[in-house]
């Protein structure tokens, strides 16, 4: 993970923001190709919740590391 290398609390926070705001564009692009019906519902429904829980994941981790400045 990229936030691993960072160099400050400010940079490791700012790393898990990018991070966060990728897994919400992925969840944007799943919903478009499910209702453009270019893979099998199940496949998309499977990764949407992977990457439902890799949001959860990272707004609480944002939020956690904005709470210990």
């Amino acid at each position: 993970m990229e936030a691993r290398g960072a160099e400050s609390r400010a940079d490791f926070i700012h790393k898990l923001q990018v991070a966060l705001k990728e897994a919400r564009e992925s969840q944007y692009w799943l919903m478009l190709v499910d209702r453009g019906g270019l893979m099998p519902s199940e496949a998309t429904r499977a990764l949407a919740t992977e990457a439902d829980a890799l949001v959860r994941i990272l707004a609480k981790s944002v939020v956690t590391a904005k709470g210990r400045r």
